[in-house]
């Protein structure tokens, strides 16, 4: 068989395979469950230290320590070592989330808590599970995958309310016209409240306000999540274990009243 040629993989391999996803949720979980609230801090590896956003991330992390949060990045350079160093600085719970790359990721040495992933798809359950906020920095494809994982999950409602906050107006203000302007405006494939799912700021203190303010509502909340999408909210559903309402099954009609 010659390198990089796809082959199937047996039943059994896949069985396998299984029990591997599930171990590394288990570990990922044990660990994760002792954190408490926890703000995910999302930007490039690529940023240098000493660049303005590289300096904006640690002081938005030491910012969000005093505010007694936990911080969780990828655990690589960047951003994440940026917000890494000033939670660890700042005495509070530094939190990687470290995943096995074929050429770039090396784990930053500002990390308390370091986890390592094989699979991207349960460290991004890791991110937004044990997250009441989010802070995206500039950054590139894993940045705008975590920034839409975000949206759709609280546009959905999978998951809880909670403050998202983009900093850098220069590099996020182009993506929030378009979806203002095409996705939108011209298109109609979202709803105008969606757009209020996160804060676009160049200042780090506000980012932090707006996390701040979004988990003090949100804790004041009582039963199911308010409705983000614009919809009429649906009636009282029984909630999941994670407090989460239960979605209806497809091919199910949603009933009417209480």
């Amino acid at each position: 068989m010659a390198d990089g040629e796809f082959t199937y993989r047996t039943a059994a391999e896949e069985t396998w395979r299984l029990f591997r996803i599930m171990a590394e949720f288990v570990d990922a979980i044990d660990v994760m469950a002792h954190v408490g609230p926890a703000v995910s801090i999302f930007g490039s590896a690529r940023t240098p230290p000493g660049s303005p956003y590289y300096e904006q991330a640690e002081y938005c992390a030491r910012r969000l320590v005093e505010r007694n949060f936990a911080v969780i990045t990828g655990g690589g350079p960047g951003i994440m070592a940026a917000a890494n160093k000033g939670a660890a600085d700042a005495g509070g719970k530094s939190v990687g989330l470290n995943i096995a790359l074929p050429l770039e990721q090396v784990p930053n040495g500002f990390q308390n808590i370091a986890l390592d992933f094989h699979y991207f798809f349960v460290r991004k359950v890791m991110f937004m599970k044990y997250a009441v906020g989010t802070v995206c920095f500039p950054g590139g494809f894993g940045t705008l995958d975590e920034f839409f994982e975000a949206m759709t999950l609280l546009q959905t409602q999978k998951s809880p309310p909670m403050g998202v906050a983009l900093v850098g107006t220069a590099f996020w203000g182009p993506l929030v016209g378009w979806l203002r302007e095409t996705v939108l405006g011209q298109f109609g494939n979202i709803s105008p409240p969606d757009l209020e799912l996160f804060k676009l700021t160049d200042d780090a203190d506000e980012a932090v306000e707006h996390i701040c303010g979004a988990y003090v509502r949100c804790a004041e909340q009582t039963g199911a999540p308010p409705a983000l999408t614009g919809h009429p909210p649906p009636p009282p559903q029984r909630l999941t274990f994670e407090g989460l309402r239960y979605g209806v099954p497809p091919g199910q009609t949603r009933p009417h009243g209480p």
